[in-house]
């Protein structure tokens, strides 16, 4: 409402400080009415650190005052901070004084309430604010710095250090304090010093001494340090920028100790991956995360064992996800929809059962394999990877067992002794004793205590003496004696059975039981104990019999005498209550393809109607077997099975395969199998791959391929690679130490080449020169060696050497000249006298002799003699090089001894640089070779293609000029840089005028007609032009010579010519060095002949009177042309560009060449412009101005010489002229610029150019381009003006910079792009003026198929969100839909200029198709087709066409519809009897395709009906009943069936037959068999343990017992061989003493406080023995909860009325001096207020 508050809002919202900087949301607010307090509500800060530069906020309000006087005085007012009463309140202090002055009752808003805190100041009043920056938040940061944190990204660390100097040690570090740590302080009690080293992120190291107290900036970190007498305190509150090194420096005899504490940050963090590949592609998988180390201040993933190194770091756990949900496709074509809606398990641990353990006791070890397996969805279980299952823990895989000890032998006391006197025996009970205390077996035999021993008793015996021991009488005798008799129990464990129980009937057969026991007799007690029964060896005697109480109601017993020994001897079996009768048949033998089941006989007992023993029956009248047939219908496909193949590896994961192939049973009699396609079995099929031998390998050697031998011979070294690996069980190779391979490491060097060396020279260094001046010689030595095969090189006989050239152990030096006296020495230096010349061979010759210095271009097979004519020198010091290689002589080449070199027979390799050395002086001569069709032969890469090279003399002529045009660049369309490259090869310098020379019209034809007959240039030929080229050879030279200055000066000339002129010129250039060459030969020619002799008279050329000399040899040349007639070559028109500049013959007539600029002044009456071309025919010249044919009047002449006049010329004649020369075989055209008063003009052409196809196009500027993409693009801006006008280019009115490529006015624009398209605009200046013209570059781009797909697919949802789409495409796609549905069609395209499109229907336009309903939208994008039939199904194409190109995308609408087809009949069920019919198959078909038959579950099914077949009689075969029941359910047991041959008829009646009429046909089955094979297992157990396990209640514990499984004689067995018997508990509850406890609670304290929120109490909790009342470990009472020791209380408010304390420790907070603070004085207020 005030001023004031419209400051506090500038304060916040206008001004940036470092409180804050920005602040919205309530300027509308403040400034509509309402106060400040209403607009807190609606606060919302955003803020942010000011920069450095915008100062103290409270220093720049008390600044403000500077200029105000206080008490009639000028200040300079500094603030005043951290007030704690007002901390708002503006207070300064007048600089340089004591006075402190509130200058202001409230600081602007947004000025914080202190130094230390992000709270700040608004209306007067201290608000609080986060760490978050945010106004009210009371969020703070932890002591990690992080804000609203948990503190764990860092740790503290607390530590003490105790001097350890001495003498000779003065310093030592205290602690280290990485980087980034916070709240250091360390205090230093002692005499020492301490003092800094720092070393930042990047290296640099600093140190700091601490001489004084104060406050330091080091390596940007603000550090507190106090000096004290006794003492040093040194603080930094952090982030420390750098590593900080506290040292200690020794200044006092007493020792001293540093307390540190610090919070240091964790820079090695977990960081979670994103997810692994989905585990599977389609049908549902699952992904995911790990967990890797990561080092904050490197930002780089480090080994696991640095975030191992901080405790605080958990790792995370694996996450999981699932993943690719969509369906797999249905491998028939047909896609299935399906939902994704079956469980997919998540990877999981399985594992193995337990070993057995190590030991059966004394402590052992089982193992199990644990490994992560995948369930897919039809259930099968398969291995992955361990990481997959990371997401819960492992399980152990190891485990103690059996700890408890081993039974030992236990011996009882011994009894007395047998005898009164003398000697006799005594007697003892040893017992195998567990650890338990109970008696079992487990003992070893051989380790038992002997039971009896002699005794001797001292009395003597009065009666005569036995010679043995006397042996116990009864009792004693009883005990005594080893083995069992009879079933008395004797001192050796044995069964001992009780009587015979009561027989179980009184009348009949029934059972008797009795008890059989294992025991043993205790002879010194006279007791029997009972034992376990494995104690007791042999045969355990029956416990269970069968008696006969006699026969019941009245019936007569009939004994038969040959069964009085059996179990019912003496018994009569009666036919009226016993016999045989059928009840019903057995299950039939087989499921499917025909079975047997037999008639059941019983015994029954007639009266019961109960079955009885088979034995009660009379076995002869018991009724014949009765057979019948049963499921003959055919078996269904099924999978056999065929057994694993070995498993591929022993370890790693090796493969096993096996053979699963469907197959179909037609006749169990004839043994018919017919094997069928996979898809006919129904079931999934088997797999037929597996994984095997899936774990690690052991580590091994694994040594790679030998490398190549070091030496070719004389034994050398190969070496390779062996490294320890360990093959994983993923497959995977682990590289692992040397260590682990446990097996010797194969060898990785070996011996190689072990054959002798052949006899070699071995050439020593070359002696110093044999003179200190002038010529002088040099030697070697050499000796003949021979590396053996052991490697050792040994000197062998000079003779086993081949012969040693006499240069390479001789050769001449030549050192500075000797000084003459009074002569200087420099002009007595060797001198080669050279000869720079060319020499170029035309026919063949025997020999040719020449002088270094020059270049020589031969033909092959020429010999050549090179001399050096050496002087000051003598002749057999010079030496001969070719190539920077010394030559020595051989057959070929002949280096002789007066400084000549030979070379006989010239071949392609002796091309080359020779050099002759005359000590100092060197000299060379290049000789290159003359190949076929007289074109330079390539100097061979290597001898075999010399060859080569010759035979490309005899190529055609089109071959060699395809070779010379690659070798040579400055008159071929090579590059700029072949042109260079060729031209900085000195010896190639004049390898393309020499190769013009040799083109020359084949040294014939009108070269030969201007030398002969120079003056007929206008005139036509003479007739000696007639004869042919070998006349013409006639008058060669065998050897044209010419000057080096002369072709350096056509060189230099040719350099200096436009690029485009080279060509051209070089041809004349070429033309005028010829006739130069053969004129001087004719002249030579005409000395040595009669003047009678001469051909023709001597040659006079006279130039044309404004016509330079050499256009006259070209005009002679062009004229030659004409007249030549047909033997002439037909040549391109070339139009002659001219080097002189325009000719002013006077101030009104100027006459000009082609390629000038024509500057028309006020006088200027005639302007003559000339063009001459040459060209064979004879071109014709025709002249346009500006691109149009020049209108030839009055004032515009057309002359004879094709020259163009213009006379009186006028403004409208300004322009660009340009002359076409044109012959059948081509044109060429130049233009000339004629301007107005020297103004700028520019060639401009209004052409549209469009290019679709061109790697290149060229305009004039003016012009149109359209143009696709990649394409170089050159634009002309030919500019004329005098002077010459400067060209400048833009591109969208923008100068174009240097990068672009400007050449001579053109612009290239090289691979454009879009990006290239605008208008380039040209602009011509200079003094008189300038001209802009502009061309314009369209960028086309033919119609194509984007990308990205994802807009079209948009546009077709927008179109028709429920309706089937598809997109077109080039090659076609298909949409299937039901009669009547609607489609959308889309055409993805793009292209520029925007795409037209055209939708056509059956190569139809759609706009005349009929009966369709369509609508086109987005431009021709989108079709949407409605109410589809069968007469509007089939190709629908998109045509988009543009200036680019065209493009055709097509897409097929297939109206389906399905139904049922009958189709031939299946196989016929039976091959025989009278069961056999076929099944007309019924299909589903789409379109001729079998599809799921649930598609056409609307429509009408036909009906069918079997047909009969094969009702025929039956072979004979084998009928065979099911197997009858084991006679032992283990052990071994055997069991029966029945066999006969059976015959069934085609009536379906099945008759036995003989048993021959089967054995012809099939062997017969087995009857008999053996089965339940396994061991008779069962559970055993031992007693109980003692009670000692962990209490789980009252009174209550856990005990254990062992549960094993063996064999019913006692043998010991896995435990998996019991599994399919229930297992026996192995711990119960049992009650323990140990655990009769209780927890005891005392009574609660008294509560600190009275009232109020800060009151608690406390109680002693302690678990306690019920009996004896005394405290016991807390883990006994851990079954039951622990009561509480801790609780608020008196939580009441306080009353504020009374003043009294709240707490019991106000007297306390006296003593201390608290009342000052209010959170104290308000609880206590009684205490307090009397203080």
């Amino acid at each position: 409402d005030s001023p004031a508050s419209a400051t506090q809002v500038a304060g916040i919202t206008g001004m940036c400080h470092r409180d804050l900087s920005r602040a919205y949301g309530c300027s509308s607010f403040l400034f509509g009415g309402y106060s400040l307090n209403l607009c807190m509500s609606f606060l919302c800060f955003f803020l942010q650190d000011c920069p450095p530069e915008a100062g103290d906020f409270r220093a720049q309000q008390c600044s403000a005052h500077n200029d105000v006087k206080h008490h009639g005085q000028f200040y300079e007012w500094l603030p005043v901070s951290n007030d704690p009463d007002n901390p708002c309140s503006l207070k300064c202090q007048a600089k340089g004084t004591a006075l402190v002055v509130e200058l202001a009752p409230k600081v602007l808003d947004g000025t914080r309430c202190y130094t230390e805190s992000l709270d700040m100041c608004i209306s007067g009043l201290c608000q609080i604010v986060g760490c978050d920056h945010q106004l009210g938040s009371t969020i703070k940061e932890d002591n990690c710095g992080v804000c609203n944190g948990d503190g764990s990204t860092c740790r503290l660390v607390r530590g003490q250090y105790k001097s350890q100097l001495s003498a000779t040690k003065l310093d030592d570090t205290v602690v280290a304090i990485p980087y980034g740590s916070r709240h250091i302080r360390l205090v230093l009690k002692g005499p020492d010093h301490l003092y800094l080293e720092t070393k930042s992120l990047q290296g640099a190291k600093g140190e700091n001494s601490l001489s004084s107290t104060g406050t330091f900036l080091v390596d940007n970190s603000s550090v507190d340090f106090q000096k004290f007498p006794d003492k040093e305190i040194l603080r930094m509150a952090g982030p420390l920028t750098a590593d900080f090194i506290i040292k200690i420096r020794n200044l006092g005899a007493a020792d001293s100790a540093v307390q540190f504490i610090f919070y240091q940050p964790i820079i090695h963090r977990w960081r979670e991956t994103d997810f692994f590949p989905c585990s599977a592609t389609c049908g549902g998988g699952y992904q995911l995360t790990s967990a890797e180390c990561y080092d904050l201040r490197s930002n780089r993933v480090v080994a696991d064992q640095y975030c191992h190194y901080y405790p605080e770091n958990i790792k995370p756990k694996p996450k999981l996800q699932e993943c690719n949900l969509d369906p797999c496709p249905a491998s028939d074509g047909y896609k299935q929809i399906m939902p994704y809606d079956l469980y997919h398990p998540l990877p999981r641990w399985e594992a193995t059962p337990w070993t057995a353990c190590s030991s059966s006791c004394g402590g052992g070890i089982q193992s199990r394999a644990v490994s992560c397996v995948e369930e897919d969805i039809q259930g099968h279980v398969t291995s992955v990877e361990e990481w997959k299952c990371m997401y819960t823990p492992k399980m152990p895989i190891a485990q103690p067992c059996n700890i408890f000890d081993c039974p030992k032998w236990l011996a009882q006391e011994w009894s007395p002794c047998t005898v009164t006197c003398g000697h006799g025996l005594r007697y003892r009970v040893v017992l195998c004793i567990d650890h338990r205390g109970m008696h079992t077996g487990g003992c070893s035999p051989k380790t038992k205590p002997h039971i009896k021993e002699e005794c001797i008793i001292p009395t003597p015996c009065y009666k005569p003496k036995e010679k043995l021991p006397v042996e116990a009488k009864l009792p004693w005798f009883k005990q005594a004696q080893e083995l069992e008799e009879g079933a008395a129990v004797s001192e050796e464990p044995s069964f001992i059975p009780e009587a015979w129980s009561a027989c179980t009937v009184t009348c009949g057969v029934g059972t008797q039981v009795r008890i059989v026991r294992c025991q043993v007799l205790l002879s010194f007690s006279q007791s029997v104990a009972d034992l376990p029964v494995d104690e007791c060896e042999g045969p355990k005697p029956a416990s269970q019999r069968a008696c006969y109480a006699g026969p019941c109601s009245g019936e007569i017993p009939e004994f038969s005498p040959d069964e009085t020994e059996g179990l019912f001897g003496g018994l009569q079996d009666f036919d009226e209550l016993y016999d045989w009768e059928y009840e019903g048949f057995t299950k039939c033998s087989e499921s499917c393809g025909g079975g047997v089941q037999e008639a059941v006989v019983s015994c029954l007992n007639k009266q019961t109607r109960e079955p009885a023993d088979e034995n009660l029956c009379v076995t002869s009248r018991r009724p014949p077997q009765l057979l019948k047939s049963c499921n003959l219908d055919p078996c269904p496909a099924r999978w056999e099975i065929g057994k694993w193949s070995p498993c591929s590896l022993t370890c790693g994961v090796g493969l096993q395969t096996r053979d699963v192939f469907c197959s179909h049973l037609l006749s169990r009699e004839m043994n018919e199998t017919v094997i069928l396609a996979d898809e006919l079995c129904r079931q999934p099929k088997p797999s037929t791959v597996q994984a095997c031998n899936r774990f690690n390998c052991a580590p091994a050697w694994y040594p790679a391929q030998w490398q190549p031998c070091s030496r070719t011979c004389g034994g050398g070294v190969q070496k390779r690679e062996v490294l320890c690996k360990q093959r994983m069980a993923d497959g995977s190779f682990l590289e692992l130490p040397e260590t682990f391979c446990s097996a010797s490491k194969p060898a990785s060097q070996q011996a190689c080449k072990k054959d002798d060396c052949p006899s070699e020279w071995l050439l020593l260094d070359w002696t110093e020169c044999s003179t200190s001046c002038g010529e002088g010689t040099q030697t070697r030595s050499a000796i003949c060696r021979k590396v053996l095969k052991t490697g050792i090189s040994t000197a062998v006989n000079s003779t086993l050497c081949p012969p040693l050239p006499f240069s390479s152990s001789i050769r001449p030096c030549m050192l500075a000249t000797c000084a003459r006296p009074g002569r200087p020495s420099t002009k007595h230096s060797p001198h080669i006298a050279a000869a720079r010349k060319v020499y170029i061979q035309t026919r063949r010759q025997r020999k040719l002799h020449f002088v270094v210095g020059g270049f020589a271009y031969l033909l092959p097979k020429t010999a050549v003699v090179l001399r050096c004519p050496a002087r000051r020198v003598r002749k057999p010091l010079i030496t001969w090089e070719k190539d920077g290689q010394h030559l020595i002589s051989s057959t070929h080449v002949t280096v002789g001894p007066f400084g000549y070199l030979k070379i006989h027979r010239l071949k392609p390799s002796d091309a080359g640089v020779y050099t002759c050395s005359a000590g100092p002086a060197r000299e060379h001569f290049v000789i290159k070779l003359i190949g076929g069709n007289r074109k330079l032969v390539a100097r061979p890469l290597s001898p075999r293609s010399e060859e080569e090279a010759l035979a490309g003399r005899k190529a055609g002529p089109k071959e060699a000029l395809q070779t010379h045009k690659h070798q040579n660049g400055i008159f071929s369309n090579g590059s700029k840089a072949e042109k260079r490259g060729l031209a900085a090869s000195p010896g190639s310098r004049y390898d393309d005028l020499v190769s013009r020379l040799l083109e020359q019209g084949g040294w014939r034809g009108e070269l030969l007609a201007s030398w002969e007959a120079p003056d007929s240039a206008e005139r036509n030929a003479t007739s000696e032009e007639d004869s042919g080229a070998e006349q013409a050879l006639l008058h060669l030279p065998f050897t044209v010579v010419t000057e080096q200055r002369r072709l350096d000066d056509i060189l230099r000339n040719l350099s200096q010519q436009p690029e485009e002129l080279r060509d051209l010129y070089s041809k004349h250039l070429v033309a005028q060095l010829a006739q130069e060459i053969f004129r001087s030969h004719l002249e030579h020619q005409d000395t040595l002949l009669k003047p009678s002799e001469r051909r023709t008279p001597p040659v006079a050329v006279s130039p044309h009177k404004h016509v330079s000399g050499f256009s006259s040899s070209l005009r002679t040349s062009s004229a030659g042309d004409a007249g030549g007639g047909s033997r002439r070559p037909h040549r391109k028109p070339t139009i002659l560009r001219k080097i002189s500049a325009a000719q002013q013959l006077s101030a009104s007539e100027v006459v000009t060449h082609l390629g000038q600029t024509v500057a028309l002044a006020s006088g200027t009456l005639s302007v003559l412009l000339h063009c001459e071309a040459v060209g064979h025919p004879r071109p014709t010249i025709s002249w346009a101005r500006n691109g149009e044919e020049v209108q030839f009047s009055d004032r515009i002449l057309l002359q004879s010489d094709d020259s163009l006049q213009i006379l009186a010329p006028v403004e409208a004649d300004v322009g660009f002229y340009t002359c076409n020369a044109t012959n059948a075989l081509g044109s060429d055209s130049v233009s000339i610029a004629v301007t107005l008063a020297g103004k700028p003009l520019v060639k401009t052409s209004r052409m549209t150019m469009i290019n679709m196809e061109k790697p290149a196009v060229t305009v004039d500027i003016g012009s149109t381009i359209k143009t696709v993409q990649g394409v170089n693009v050159t634009i002309n801006c030919q500019v004329a003006g005098v002077p010459e006008a400067e060209v400048t280019w833009f591109r969208n009115k923008s100068k174009l910079g240097s990068p672009h490529h400007l050449h001579e006015g053109s612009l290239l624009l090289t691979n454009v792009s879009a990006s290239d398209q605008g208008v380039y605009s040209c602009r011509a200046a200079n003094v008189h003026g300038e001209l802009t013209e502009s061309t314009q570059l369209l960028i086309l781009d033919p119609p194509q198929v984007p990308t990205q797909l994802e807009d079209i697919r948009a546009l077709l949802a927008a179109t028709g969100p429920n309706l089937p789409s598809v997109l077109t495409s080039p090659l076609g796609t298909q949409l299937v839909l039901d009669p009547g549905n609607s489609a959308v069609l889309g055409c993805p395209i793009k292209g520029h200029p925007v795409p037209n499109i055209t939708w056509f229907h059956g190569g139809q336009p759609i706009v005349t198709a009929t009966g369709l309903t369509y609508h086109i939208l987005a431009a021709g994008q989108i079709l949407h087709v409605a109410n589809l039939s069968s007469g509007s199904q089939g190709e629908f194409s998109c045509l988009a066409q543009n200036e680019a190109g065209v493009l055709m995308q097509k897409a097929s609408l297939v109206i389906q519809d399905y139904w049922w087809s009958v189709d031939r009949l299946a196989t016929c069920s039976a091959s025989c009897g009278n069961r056999g019919v076929q099944q007309p198959r019924l299909r589903c078909l789409l379109n001729s395709t079998e599809v799921n038959p649930a598609h056409c579950a609307g429509k009408v099914r036909p009906a069918v009906q079997p047909v009969a077949c094969n009702r025929r009689d039956c072979p004979s075969r084998w009928m065979v009943t099911s197997w009858s029941a084991c006679t032992r359910s283990c052990g071994g047991g055997v069991q029966t069936r029945r066999v006969t041959c059976q015959k069934l008829k085609a009536s379906g009646i099945s008759t036995p037959v003989s048993n021959d009429m089967c054995t012809q046909l099939a062997k017969r089955p087995v009857d008999t068999q053996a089965c339940n094979q396994q061991l008779c297992v069962e559970w055993a157990f031992s007693s109980w343990g003692q009670c000692s396990g962990p209490c789980i209640g009252p009174h209550l514990a856990v005990q254990h017992r062992q549960v094993f499984c063996q064999t019913r004689d006692g043998i010991a067995l896995q435990s998996e061989q019991c599994s399919a018997l229930p297992r026996p508990v192995s711990t119960q509850n049992c009650w323990s003493e140990a655990c009769s406890v209780h927890w005891r609670v005392s009574l609660w304290t008294l509560c600190t406080a009275t009232c109020g929120n800060y009151g608690f109490q406390s109680r002693r909790v302690e678990c306690v023995h019920a009996r004896t009342n005394k405290a016991v470990p807390e883990h006994l009472c851990s079954w039951g909860p622990r009561p509480a020791n801790w609780q608020r209380c008196n939580i009441t408010p306080c009353e504020n009325m009374e003043c009294r304390d709240t707490t019991r420790y106000c007297e306390k907070v006296k003593q201390l001096k608290l009342c000052q603070l209010s959170q104290f004085k308000s609880r206590c207020c009684g205490t307090c207020g009397k203080a």
